[in-house]
């Protein structure tokens, strides 16, 4: 009971991480219906961005861990927005009126090309990061194990919450919310009243983008050890986690991030921790055999 219950406490907590960068992924695919590719690279950037501030903040003589979290947050999120929004002007706009492929090319040769910068730029090699969170809380103990709830995945949690929480407010109650719903219900006719589709589909990457940031801020204090390939493989997991929730739902998108999180750490705890990738991708297929739309996704309605 004690050692599920500290599986259930680490399934969610990288579940949370899942789940940020999930809502990306679905925010583009609801938008222009496309995946980006490099999204998992823009989270990766993320943390590495998060790895220099905090590094740079920590030379400068700020030992104050709550301001030099928030000043990294800041700037990782500032930086990896710019990103996001290089992306979509270059991978994207160029091609929106092209064969649907074109783009999905076009995201892969720059998630290729930011996974070549970081590790041109900042070395092959993984980048240790020594804990700021240290200790924690202990829940129960029994049998002589101790059930621990650190202080790192008490604030990974409740930043994750925040932060989408203040995103659905974004989405739900302003004007740029109301732009990017109409978009995705239907872009010619959004712009046909006034909407200007650019500028709301670039706010889209933005905003995906910083989200992605704040995931590899939680991702680096959470395992302390990052490299350049983190990207492909968190972004696979959570391009796993939005299909699997529904692609184009945001709640689907942290439900489908929560279930790989917890698939995942549960796999590596009772079974082969070599063969918990297979066991994420193994229970998608068989989501999608009977829910083919995902758990939380509608069906599309195609216009005539």
């Amino acid at each position: 009971m004690a050692y599920a219950l500290q599986q259930l406490i680490n399934g969610v907590t990288l579940g949370m991480i899942y789940g940020l960068i999930a809502v990306g992924y679905t925010m583009v695919y609801g938008i222009i219906g496309m995946i980006n590719f490099a999204h998992g690279d823009i989270f990766m950037v993320g943390a590495f961005l998060s790895l220099i501030a905090l590094t740079g903040l920590s030379g400068l003589g700020i030992t104050s861990v709550p301001i030099a979290l928030a000043l990294t947050l800041v700037f990782a999120a500032g930086i990896a927005a710019l990103y996001g929004w290089t992306v979509e002007r270059v991978a994207y706009r160029p091609l929106r009126g092209s064969f649907r492929l074109a783009p999905l090319i076009s995201a892969i040769g720059m998630s290729i090309v930011l996974q070549n910068f970081v590790q041109v730029s900042q070395g092959a090699r993984v980048k240790p990061m020594p804990a700021l969170l240290p200790g924690g809380v202990k829940l129960m103990e029994q049998d002589g194990f101790a059930v621990q709830l650190s202080w790192m995945q008490i604030a990974i949690v409740i930043t994750t919450l925040t932060v989408l929480a203040i995103f659905t407010w974004l989405v739900t109650k302003t004007p740029l919310g109301r732009s990017m719903r109409a978009c995705e219900q239907d872009l010619k006719m959004a712009g046909l009243l006034g909407i200007d589709t650019d500028r709301t589909i670039s706010l889209t990457f933005v905003i995906g983008a910083a989200l992605a940031a704040v995931a590899g801020l939680m991702f680096l204090l959470y395992y302390g050890v990052i490299d350049f390939f983190i990207g492909f493989i968190a972004g696979v997991k959570a391009f796993t986690a939005a299909v699997l929730g529904g692609i184009g739902s945001l709640p689907g998108a942290v439900l489908g991030g929560l279930l790989i999180g917890l698939i995942e750490t549960f796999w590596s705890a009772y079974f082969s921790v070599e063969y918990k990738d297979v066991a994420a991708f193994a229970i998608l297929i068989v989501a999608l055999i009977f829910l083919p739309t995902g758990i939380l996704g509608r069906a599309d309605v195609e216009k005539v």
